[in-house]
């Protein structure tokens, strides 16, 4: 679990808990110490609320002593705090022990053990972690290789609005892992991961629209999704890819062709994609 997304979270359950109330609140003591980066009197002040079943306490307790925040860093007693809110269904902890057997902190790395705690969370609707239960079952990690259950995690996931598992579900329409083959669908998919600024997808999509696979052929748009997708590429790999398919449709292009595409390219910098892209496609049918 990533730093920032674990004292997000740490904020957003202390503010809650303390919202409206006029009396003195340990819990709330407890954040202000942590927003404070007093983590040694937010971690004594967490002990007495988790030993009595407070379970955001528990939970944050768990991730300091995860991240040694307060304490000495100890794996085993944050799987310990996180266990015990987890039973209780918060639903962050299943989430945080998985990802501490994936990663091998504190015992053996186990990917078994973590997808049947990742399971948990995405049971409780936890759209990131349905993501990555739906990329265990892709790639047979923890569980057996099942195409069908991993559509069914990013489904769920990408109906929330989680651009990868948008992106990997228009993967599995296109190659017809798991569905049916659908070129349409995969576009459909891909443009949503792509409109929130998925590299992958962005780049997909160019390759859909290269080829004429679910859209109308139309080689303004490939260039500009291939743009798109090399500026906003992760990695060097991912962005020489997508300047790979970028210079291969260009060739495929009149000097005009290109000079629309650029200007496709050009109008869509600094804005919001899923704002702009909508028109421009209704433009360049």
């Amino acid at each position: 679990m990533g730093q920032l997304l674990k004292q997000g979270f740490l904020v957003c359950v202390f503010l809650f808990s303390f919202t409206g109330q006029a009396t003195a609140d340990p819990l709330a003591d407890a954040q202000r110490a942590y927003s404070a980066g007093d983590y040694a009197k937010a971690a004594k002040l967490y002990v007495p609320l988790a030993k009595k079943g407070d379970v955001p306490a528990q939970y944050n307790l768990g991730v300091m002593y995860e991240d040694g925040q307060g304490v000495t860093q100890d794996y085993k007693e944050a799987v310990k705090w996180y266990r015990m809110a987890a039973e209780q269904g918060n639903a962050k902890a299943p989430s945080s022990i998985g990802s501490m057997y994936a990663d091998g902190k504190g015992f053996l790395q186990d990917y078994k053990e973590a997808a049947k705690w990742y399971r948990m969370a995405a049971e409780l609707g936890n759209a990131s972690v349905q993501y990555i239960l739906g990329v265990n079952y892709d790639n047979g990690q923890g569980v057996p290789q099942d195409y069908k259950e991993a559509v069914k995690w990013y489904r769920m996931a990408a109906q929330q609005g989680d651009a990868k598992a948008q992106s990997n579900l228009g993967v599995k329409y296109e190659h017809g892992h798991g569905v049916p083959q659908d070129h349409a669908e995969a576009v459909k998919w891909y443009r949503m991961a792509a409109e929130q600024g998925n590299a992958p997808a962005q780049r997909n999509l160019g390759v859909m629209y290269a080829n004429g696979e679910g859209v109308p052929q139309n080689y303004a748009l490939a260039y500009m999704w291939a743009s798109i997708a090399a500026a906003s590429a992760a990695d060097s790999e991912d962005q020489k890819k997508s300047a790979e398919l970028r210079d291969s449709v260009s060739s495929l292009m009149t000097a005009s062709q290109i000079a629309e595409a650029q200007e496709l390219s050009r109008k869509c910098a600094g804005n919001k994609l899923n704002e702009i892209i909508p028109r421009l496609c209704r433009e360049h049918k």
